[in-house]
């Protein structure tokens, strides 16, 4: 922006941004970021301030931001809310655990199935400040806000156990130039299976007997999680296509 720019005179102002709905079914790597509400709870381990609580129905949920990192949607946000309590019942809240148990497999390249104790220690976290700021694959969704409009959601992970994780490639927009993004030497194998997901917490073993260790992407660091005999003392990281 011009900040000599004259107020009166509105000719060489940046056009409006009206972006359609993604589609409905999109896959994409994103960065989830929370709203604070002010919210704790010390019985139930919500502390930081990161839970709202819904004015209107007394139900508490994460305000959560999700922006697309990579590929043709890169910039995109989608706004959804992750459920922790209705006073409804349980269900809300279950949905709520079961994504956010997705977003941990597809972050930290886990199969859904993996029951190892180097998988069960990947899947607690501290806090909801472990989840702000974590990179995942996610499906994009469509339903209706409040005043029946369309809107964009995020309810969905994508996660090693599926087709669309091991083969995903960003796909850029064809106005746009090809992503710059570091990538490093892959071997003529990870070449052909595409979207490569890596193990994230190494196990000291040398036998990584894990779903993701030869097929999986090989994140940088980026949270650091508490130290050994809190809850493991690994690295998070994040994905190569996102950094």
């Amino acid at each position: 922006m011009n900040m000599n720019a004259a107020w009166n005179d509105y000719n060489d102002a940046d056009t409006q941004n009206n972006f359609d709905l993604l589609p409905k079914g999109t896959i994409a790597p994103v960065r989830m970021t929370i709203k604070p509400g002010g919210i704790d709870d010390y019985s139930r381990g919500w502390t930081g301030g990161y839970a709202t609580r819904a004015k209107e129905t007394d139900a508490i949920y994460l305000s959560c931001e999700f922006v697309i990192t990579a590929g043709e949607f890169a910039r995109r946000k989608v706004w959804s809310l992750i459920g922790l309590y209705s006073p409804k019942g349980p269900e809300w809240a279950n949905m709520g655990r079961a994504f956010i148990r997705g977003i941990l497999n597809s972050s930290r390249g886990l199969s859904d199935k993996d029951t190892s104790p180097r998988a069960m220690e990947a899947r607690r976290i501290r806090g909801f400040v472990d989840l702000d700021g974590i990179e995942f694959l996610a499906k994009i969704d469509v339903e209706k806000d409040a005043n029946g409009d369309p809107k964009n959601v995020i309810k969905f992970a994508i996660t090693p156990d599926m087709k669309e994780y091991q083969g995903f490639q960003p796909q850029t927009a064809p106005t746009t130039p090809p992503a710059t993004h570091f990538q490093p030497p892959v071997s003529a194998q990870q070449a052909a299976t595409g979207f490569q997901p890596a193990t994230t917490f190494q196990p000291s073993a040398p036998a990584q007997q894990t779903a993701t260790a030869a097929n999986g992407w090989r994140p940088s660091a980026q949270h650091v999680a508490p130290a050994q005999g809190q809850n493991g003392g690994a690295t998070l990281t994040r994905p190569t296509w996102a950094q």
